[in-house]
């Protein structure tokens, strides 16, 4: 069973695509690259390296790209954090900080390493800095504070500005960091794959499986483990204080699919109630602390207003490119509608693409949809 952070907001997915749908688009980039290449050298460029970087990114066993990884330390006062920088061996043509999704692995997830490398391939002087809260399942406001001096730190090393990237809730992060002037002004882009833009609205997707779309709220299914790692954050409120860091680590170790360790953990418990609550989980009669969740979240709308980039997209003074996959479960793609509609009028590029499922191009896609994607990741090289 797929992870909560493996779902369809990560463009970093290695899924096999079919043969027909490689070649494909291979052919695309060359005829785009044909007909635009009476404008100049940079969009030929741009197109057919996006091209290939999709192929790339969903081919199995792709041919490892040569770059230079280099392990950093960075921190400024209190915040302190783990990145690693990823060098072209070809000159540099732009740089980018990436940010990672809710993944316990953080910088070391084979699909970020795996991006970060294609990209850097491609003259892109890639940082991925560690959010360690996300890493923990935790959206909070480390994940700005960090993305904002990775930008800035970048930007010094480069000698000009850079772009911005973030993927899944890192997405919602990033945008929020490039409101900031001491961030945007460093910024060539921001770029959100798959993130939300009202964290309260996505929390409520997760808890009640209803999307809010412009058009009023709509059932759809969202992935199981939203519910998990929802608890995860909260068990607090469902656990006694004694039991509190065994239970955690009992929740964890499930959200990791350590499920031997789980199980250990959880029975190190001392309360019935820590007991049945974890059972309740591992055998899927999740609908018994879902209701209880429901006041939980309640009580946290200022914080959840403050870690959303709802009604302030229209201060962000650089391009904001959004992007999002059709069948997301995760994170559902109205929050790439919504994020769109704010920021109409003002340079942006929003798509939300029927290729993108666990970040595959799959079926029988059509011309425009490749172009679709192969144009938005352009933007990003």
């Amino acid at each position: 069973m797929p992870r909560f952070d493996e779902r369809s907001h990560d463009v970093m997915d290695a899924a096999a695509r079919t043969d027909r749908t490689t070649y494909s688009l291979v052919h695309v980039a060359w005829l785009l690259a044909f007909l635009v290449g009476a404008a100049s050298f940079g969009p030929v460029r741009r197109i057919t390296s996006a091209t290939t970087l999709l192929v790339e990114l969903g081919t199995k066993d792709a041919p490892r790209p040569d770059v230079t990884i280099t392990d950093l330390s960075m921190g400024n006062g209190s915040l302190h954090f783990r990145a690693r920088l990823y060098a072209p061996r070809t000159p540099i043509r732009r740089c980018a900080v990436v940010g990672h999704g809710v993944h316990w692995k953080g910088i070391d997830e084979p699909r970020l390493a795996n991006f970060a490398s294609r990209l850097a391939a491609r003259g892109v002087l890639a940082l991925t800095p560690e959010l360690a809260d996300l890493a923990d399942y935790r959206i909070t406001r480390q994940g700005v504070d960090v993305l904002s001096l990775a930008v800035r730190r970048l930007a010094v090393r480069c000698g000009g500005t850079v772009g911005l990237i973030g993927f899944s809730f890192a997405g919602g992060l990033g945008l929020l960091a490039a409101e900031e002037p001491s961030v945007s002004e460093h910024l060539d882009y921001v770029a959100s794959v798959g993130g939300y833009h009202d964290l309260s609205r996505e929390l409520t997707f997760l808890l009640t499986d209803h999307v809010e779309t412009p058009s009023g709220a709509v059932p759809r299914k969202a992935h199981e483990y939203g519910l998990v790692v929802l608890l995860y954050e909260h068990l607090d409120a469902f656990v006694p204080e004694e039991d509190l860091p065994t239970m955690q680590r009992a929740v964890r170790a499930w959200l990791m699919e350590d499920r031997a360790n789980a199980w250990a953990f959880a029975s190190l418990a001392t309360s019935e109630r820590s007991e049945r609550l974890f059972v309740d989980l591992a055998t899927g009669h999740r609908e018994r602390f879902r209701g209880a969740l429901s006041p939980v979240l309640s009580g946290e709308a200022v914080a959840e207003r403050e870690l959303s980039p709802a009604g302030r997209l229209g201060r962000i003074p650089v391009p904001v490119y959004l992007l999002h996959g059709q069948g997301d479960s995760v994170i559902p793609p109205e929050e790439t509608v919504w994020a769109g509609r704010e920021v109409e009028g003002r340079p942006h590029l929003a798509l939300v693409s029927p290729l993108i499922e666990h970040v595959e191009i799959g079926g029988a896609p059509t011309f425009g949809d490749q172009w679709s994607l192969v144009h938005f990741m352009s933007r990003l090289l």
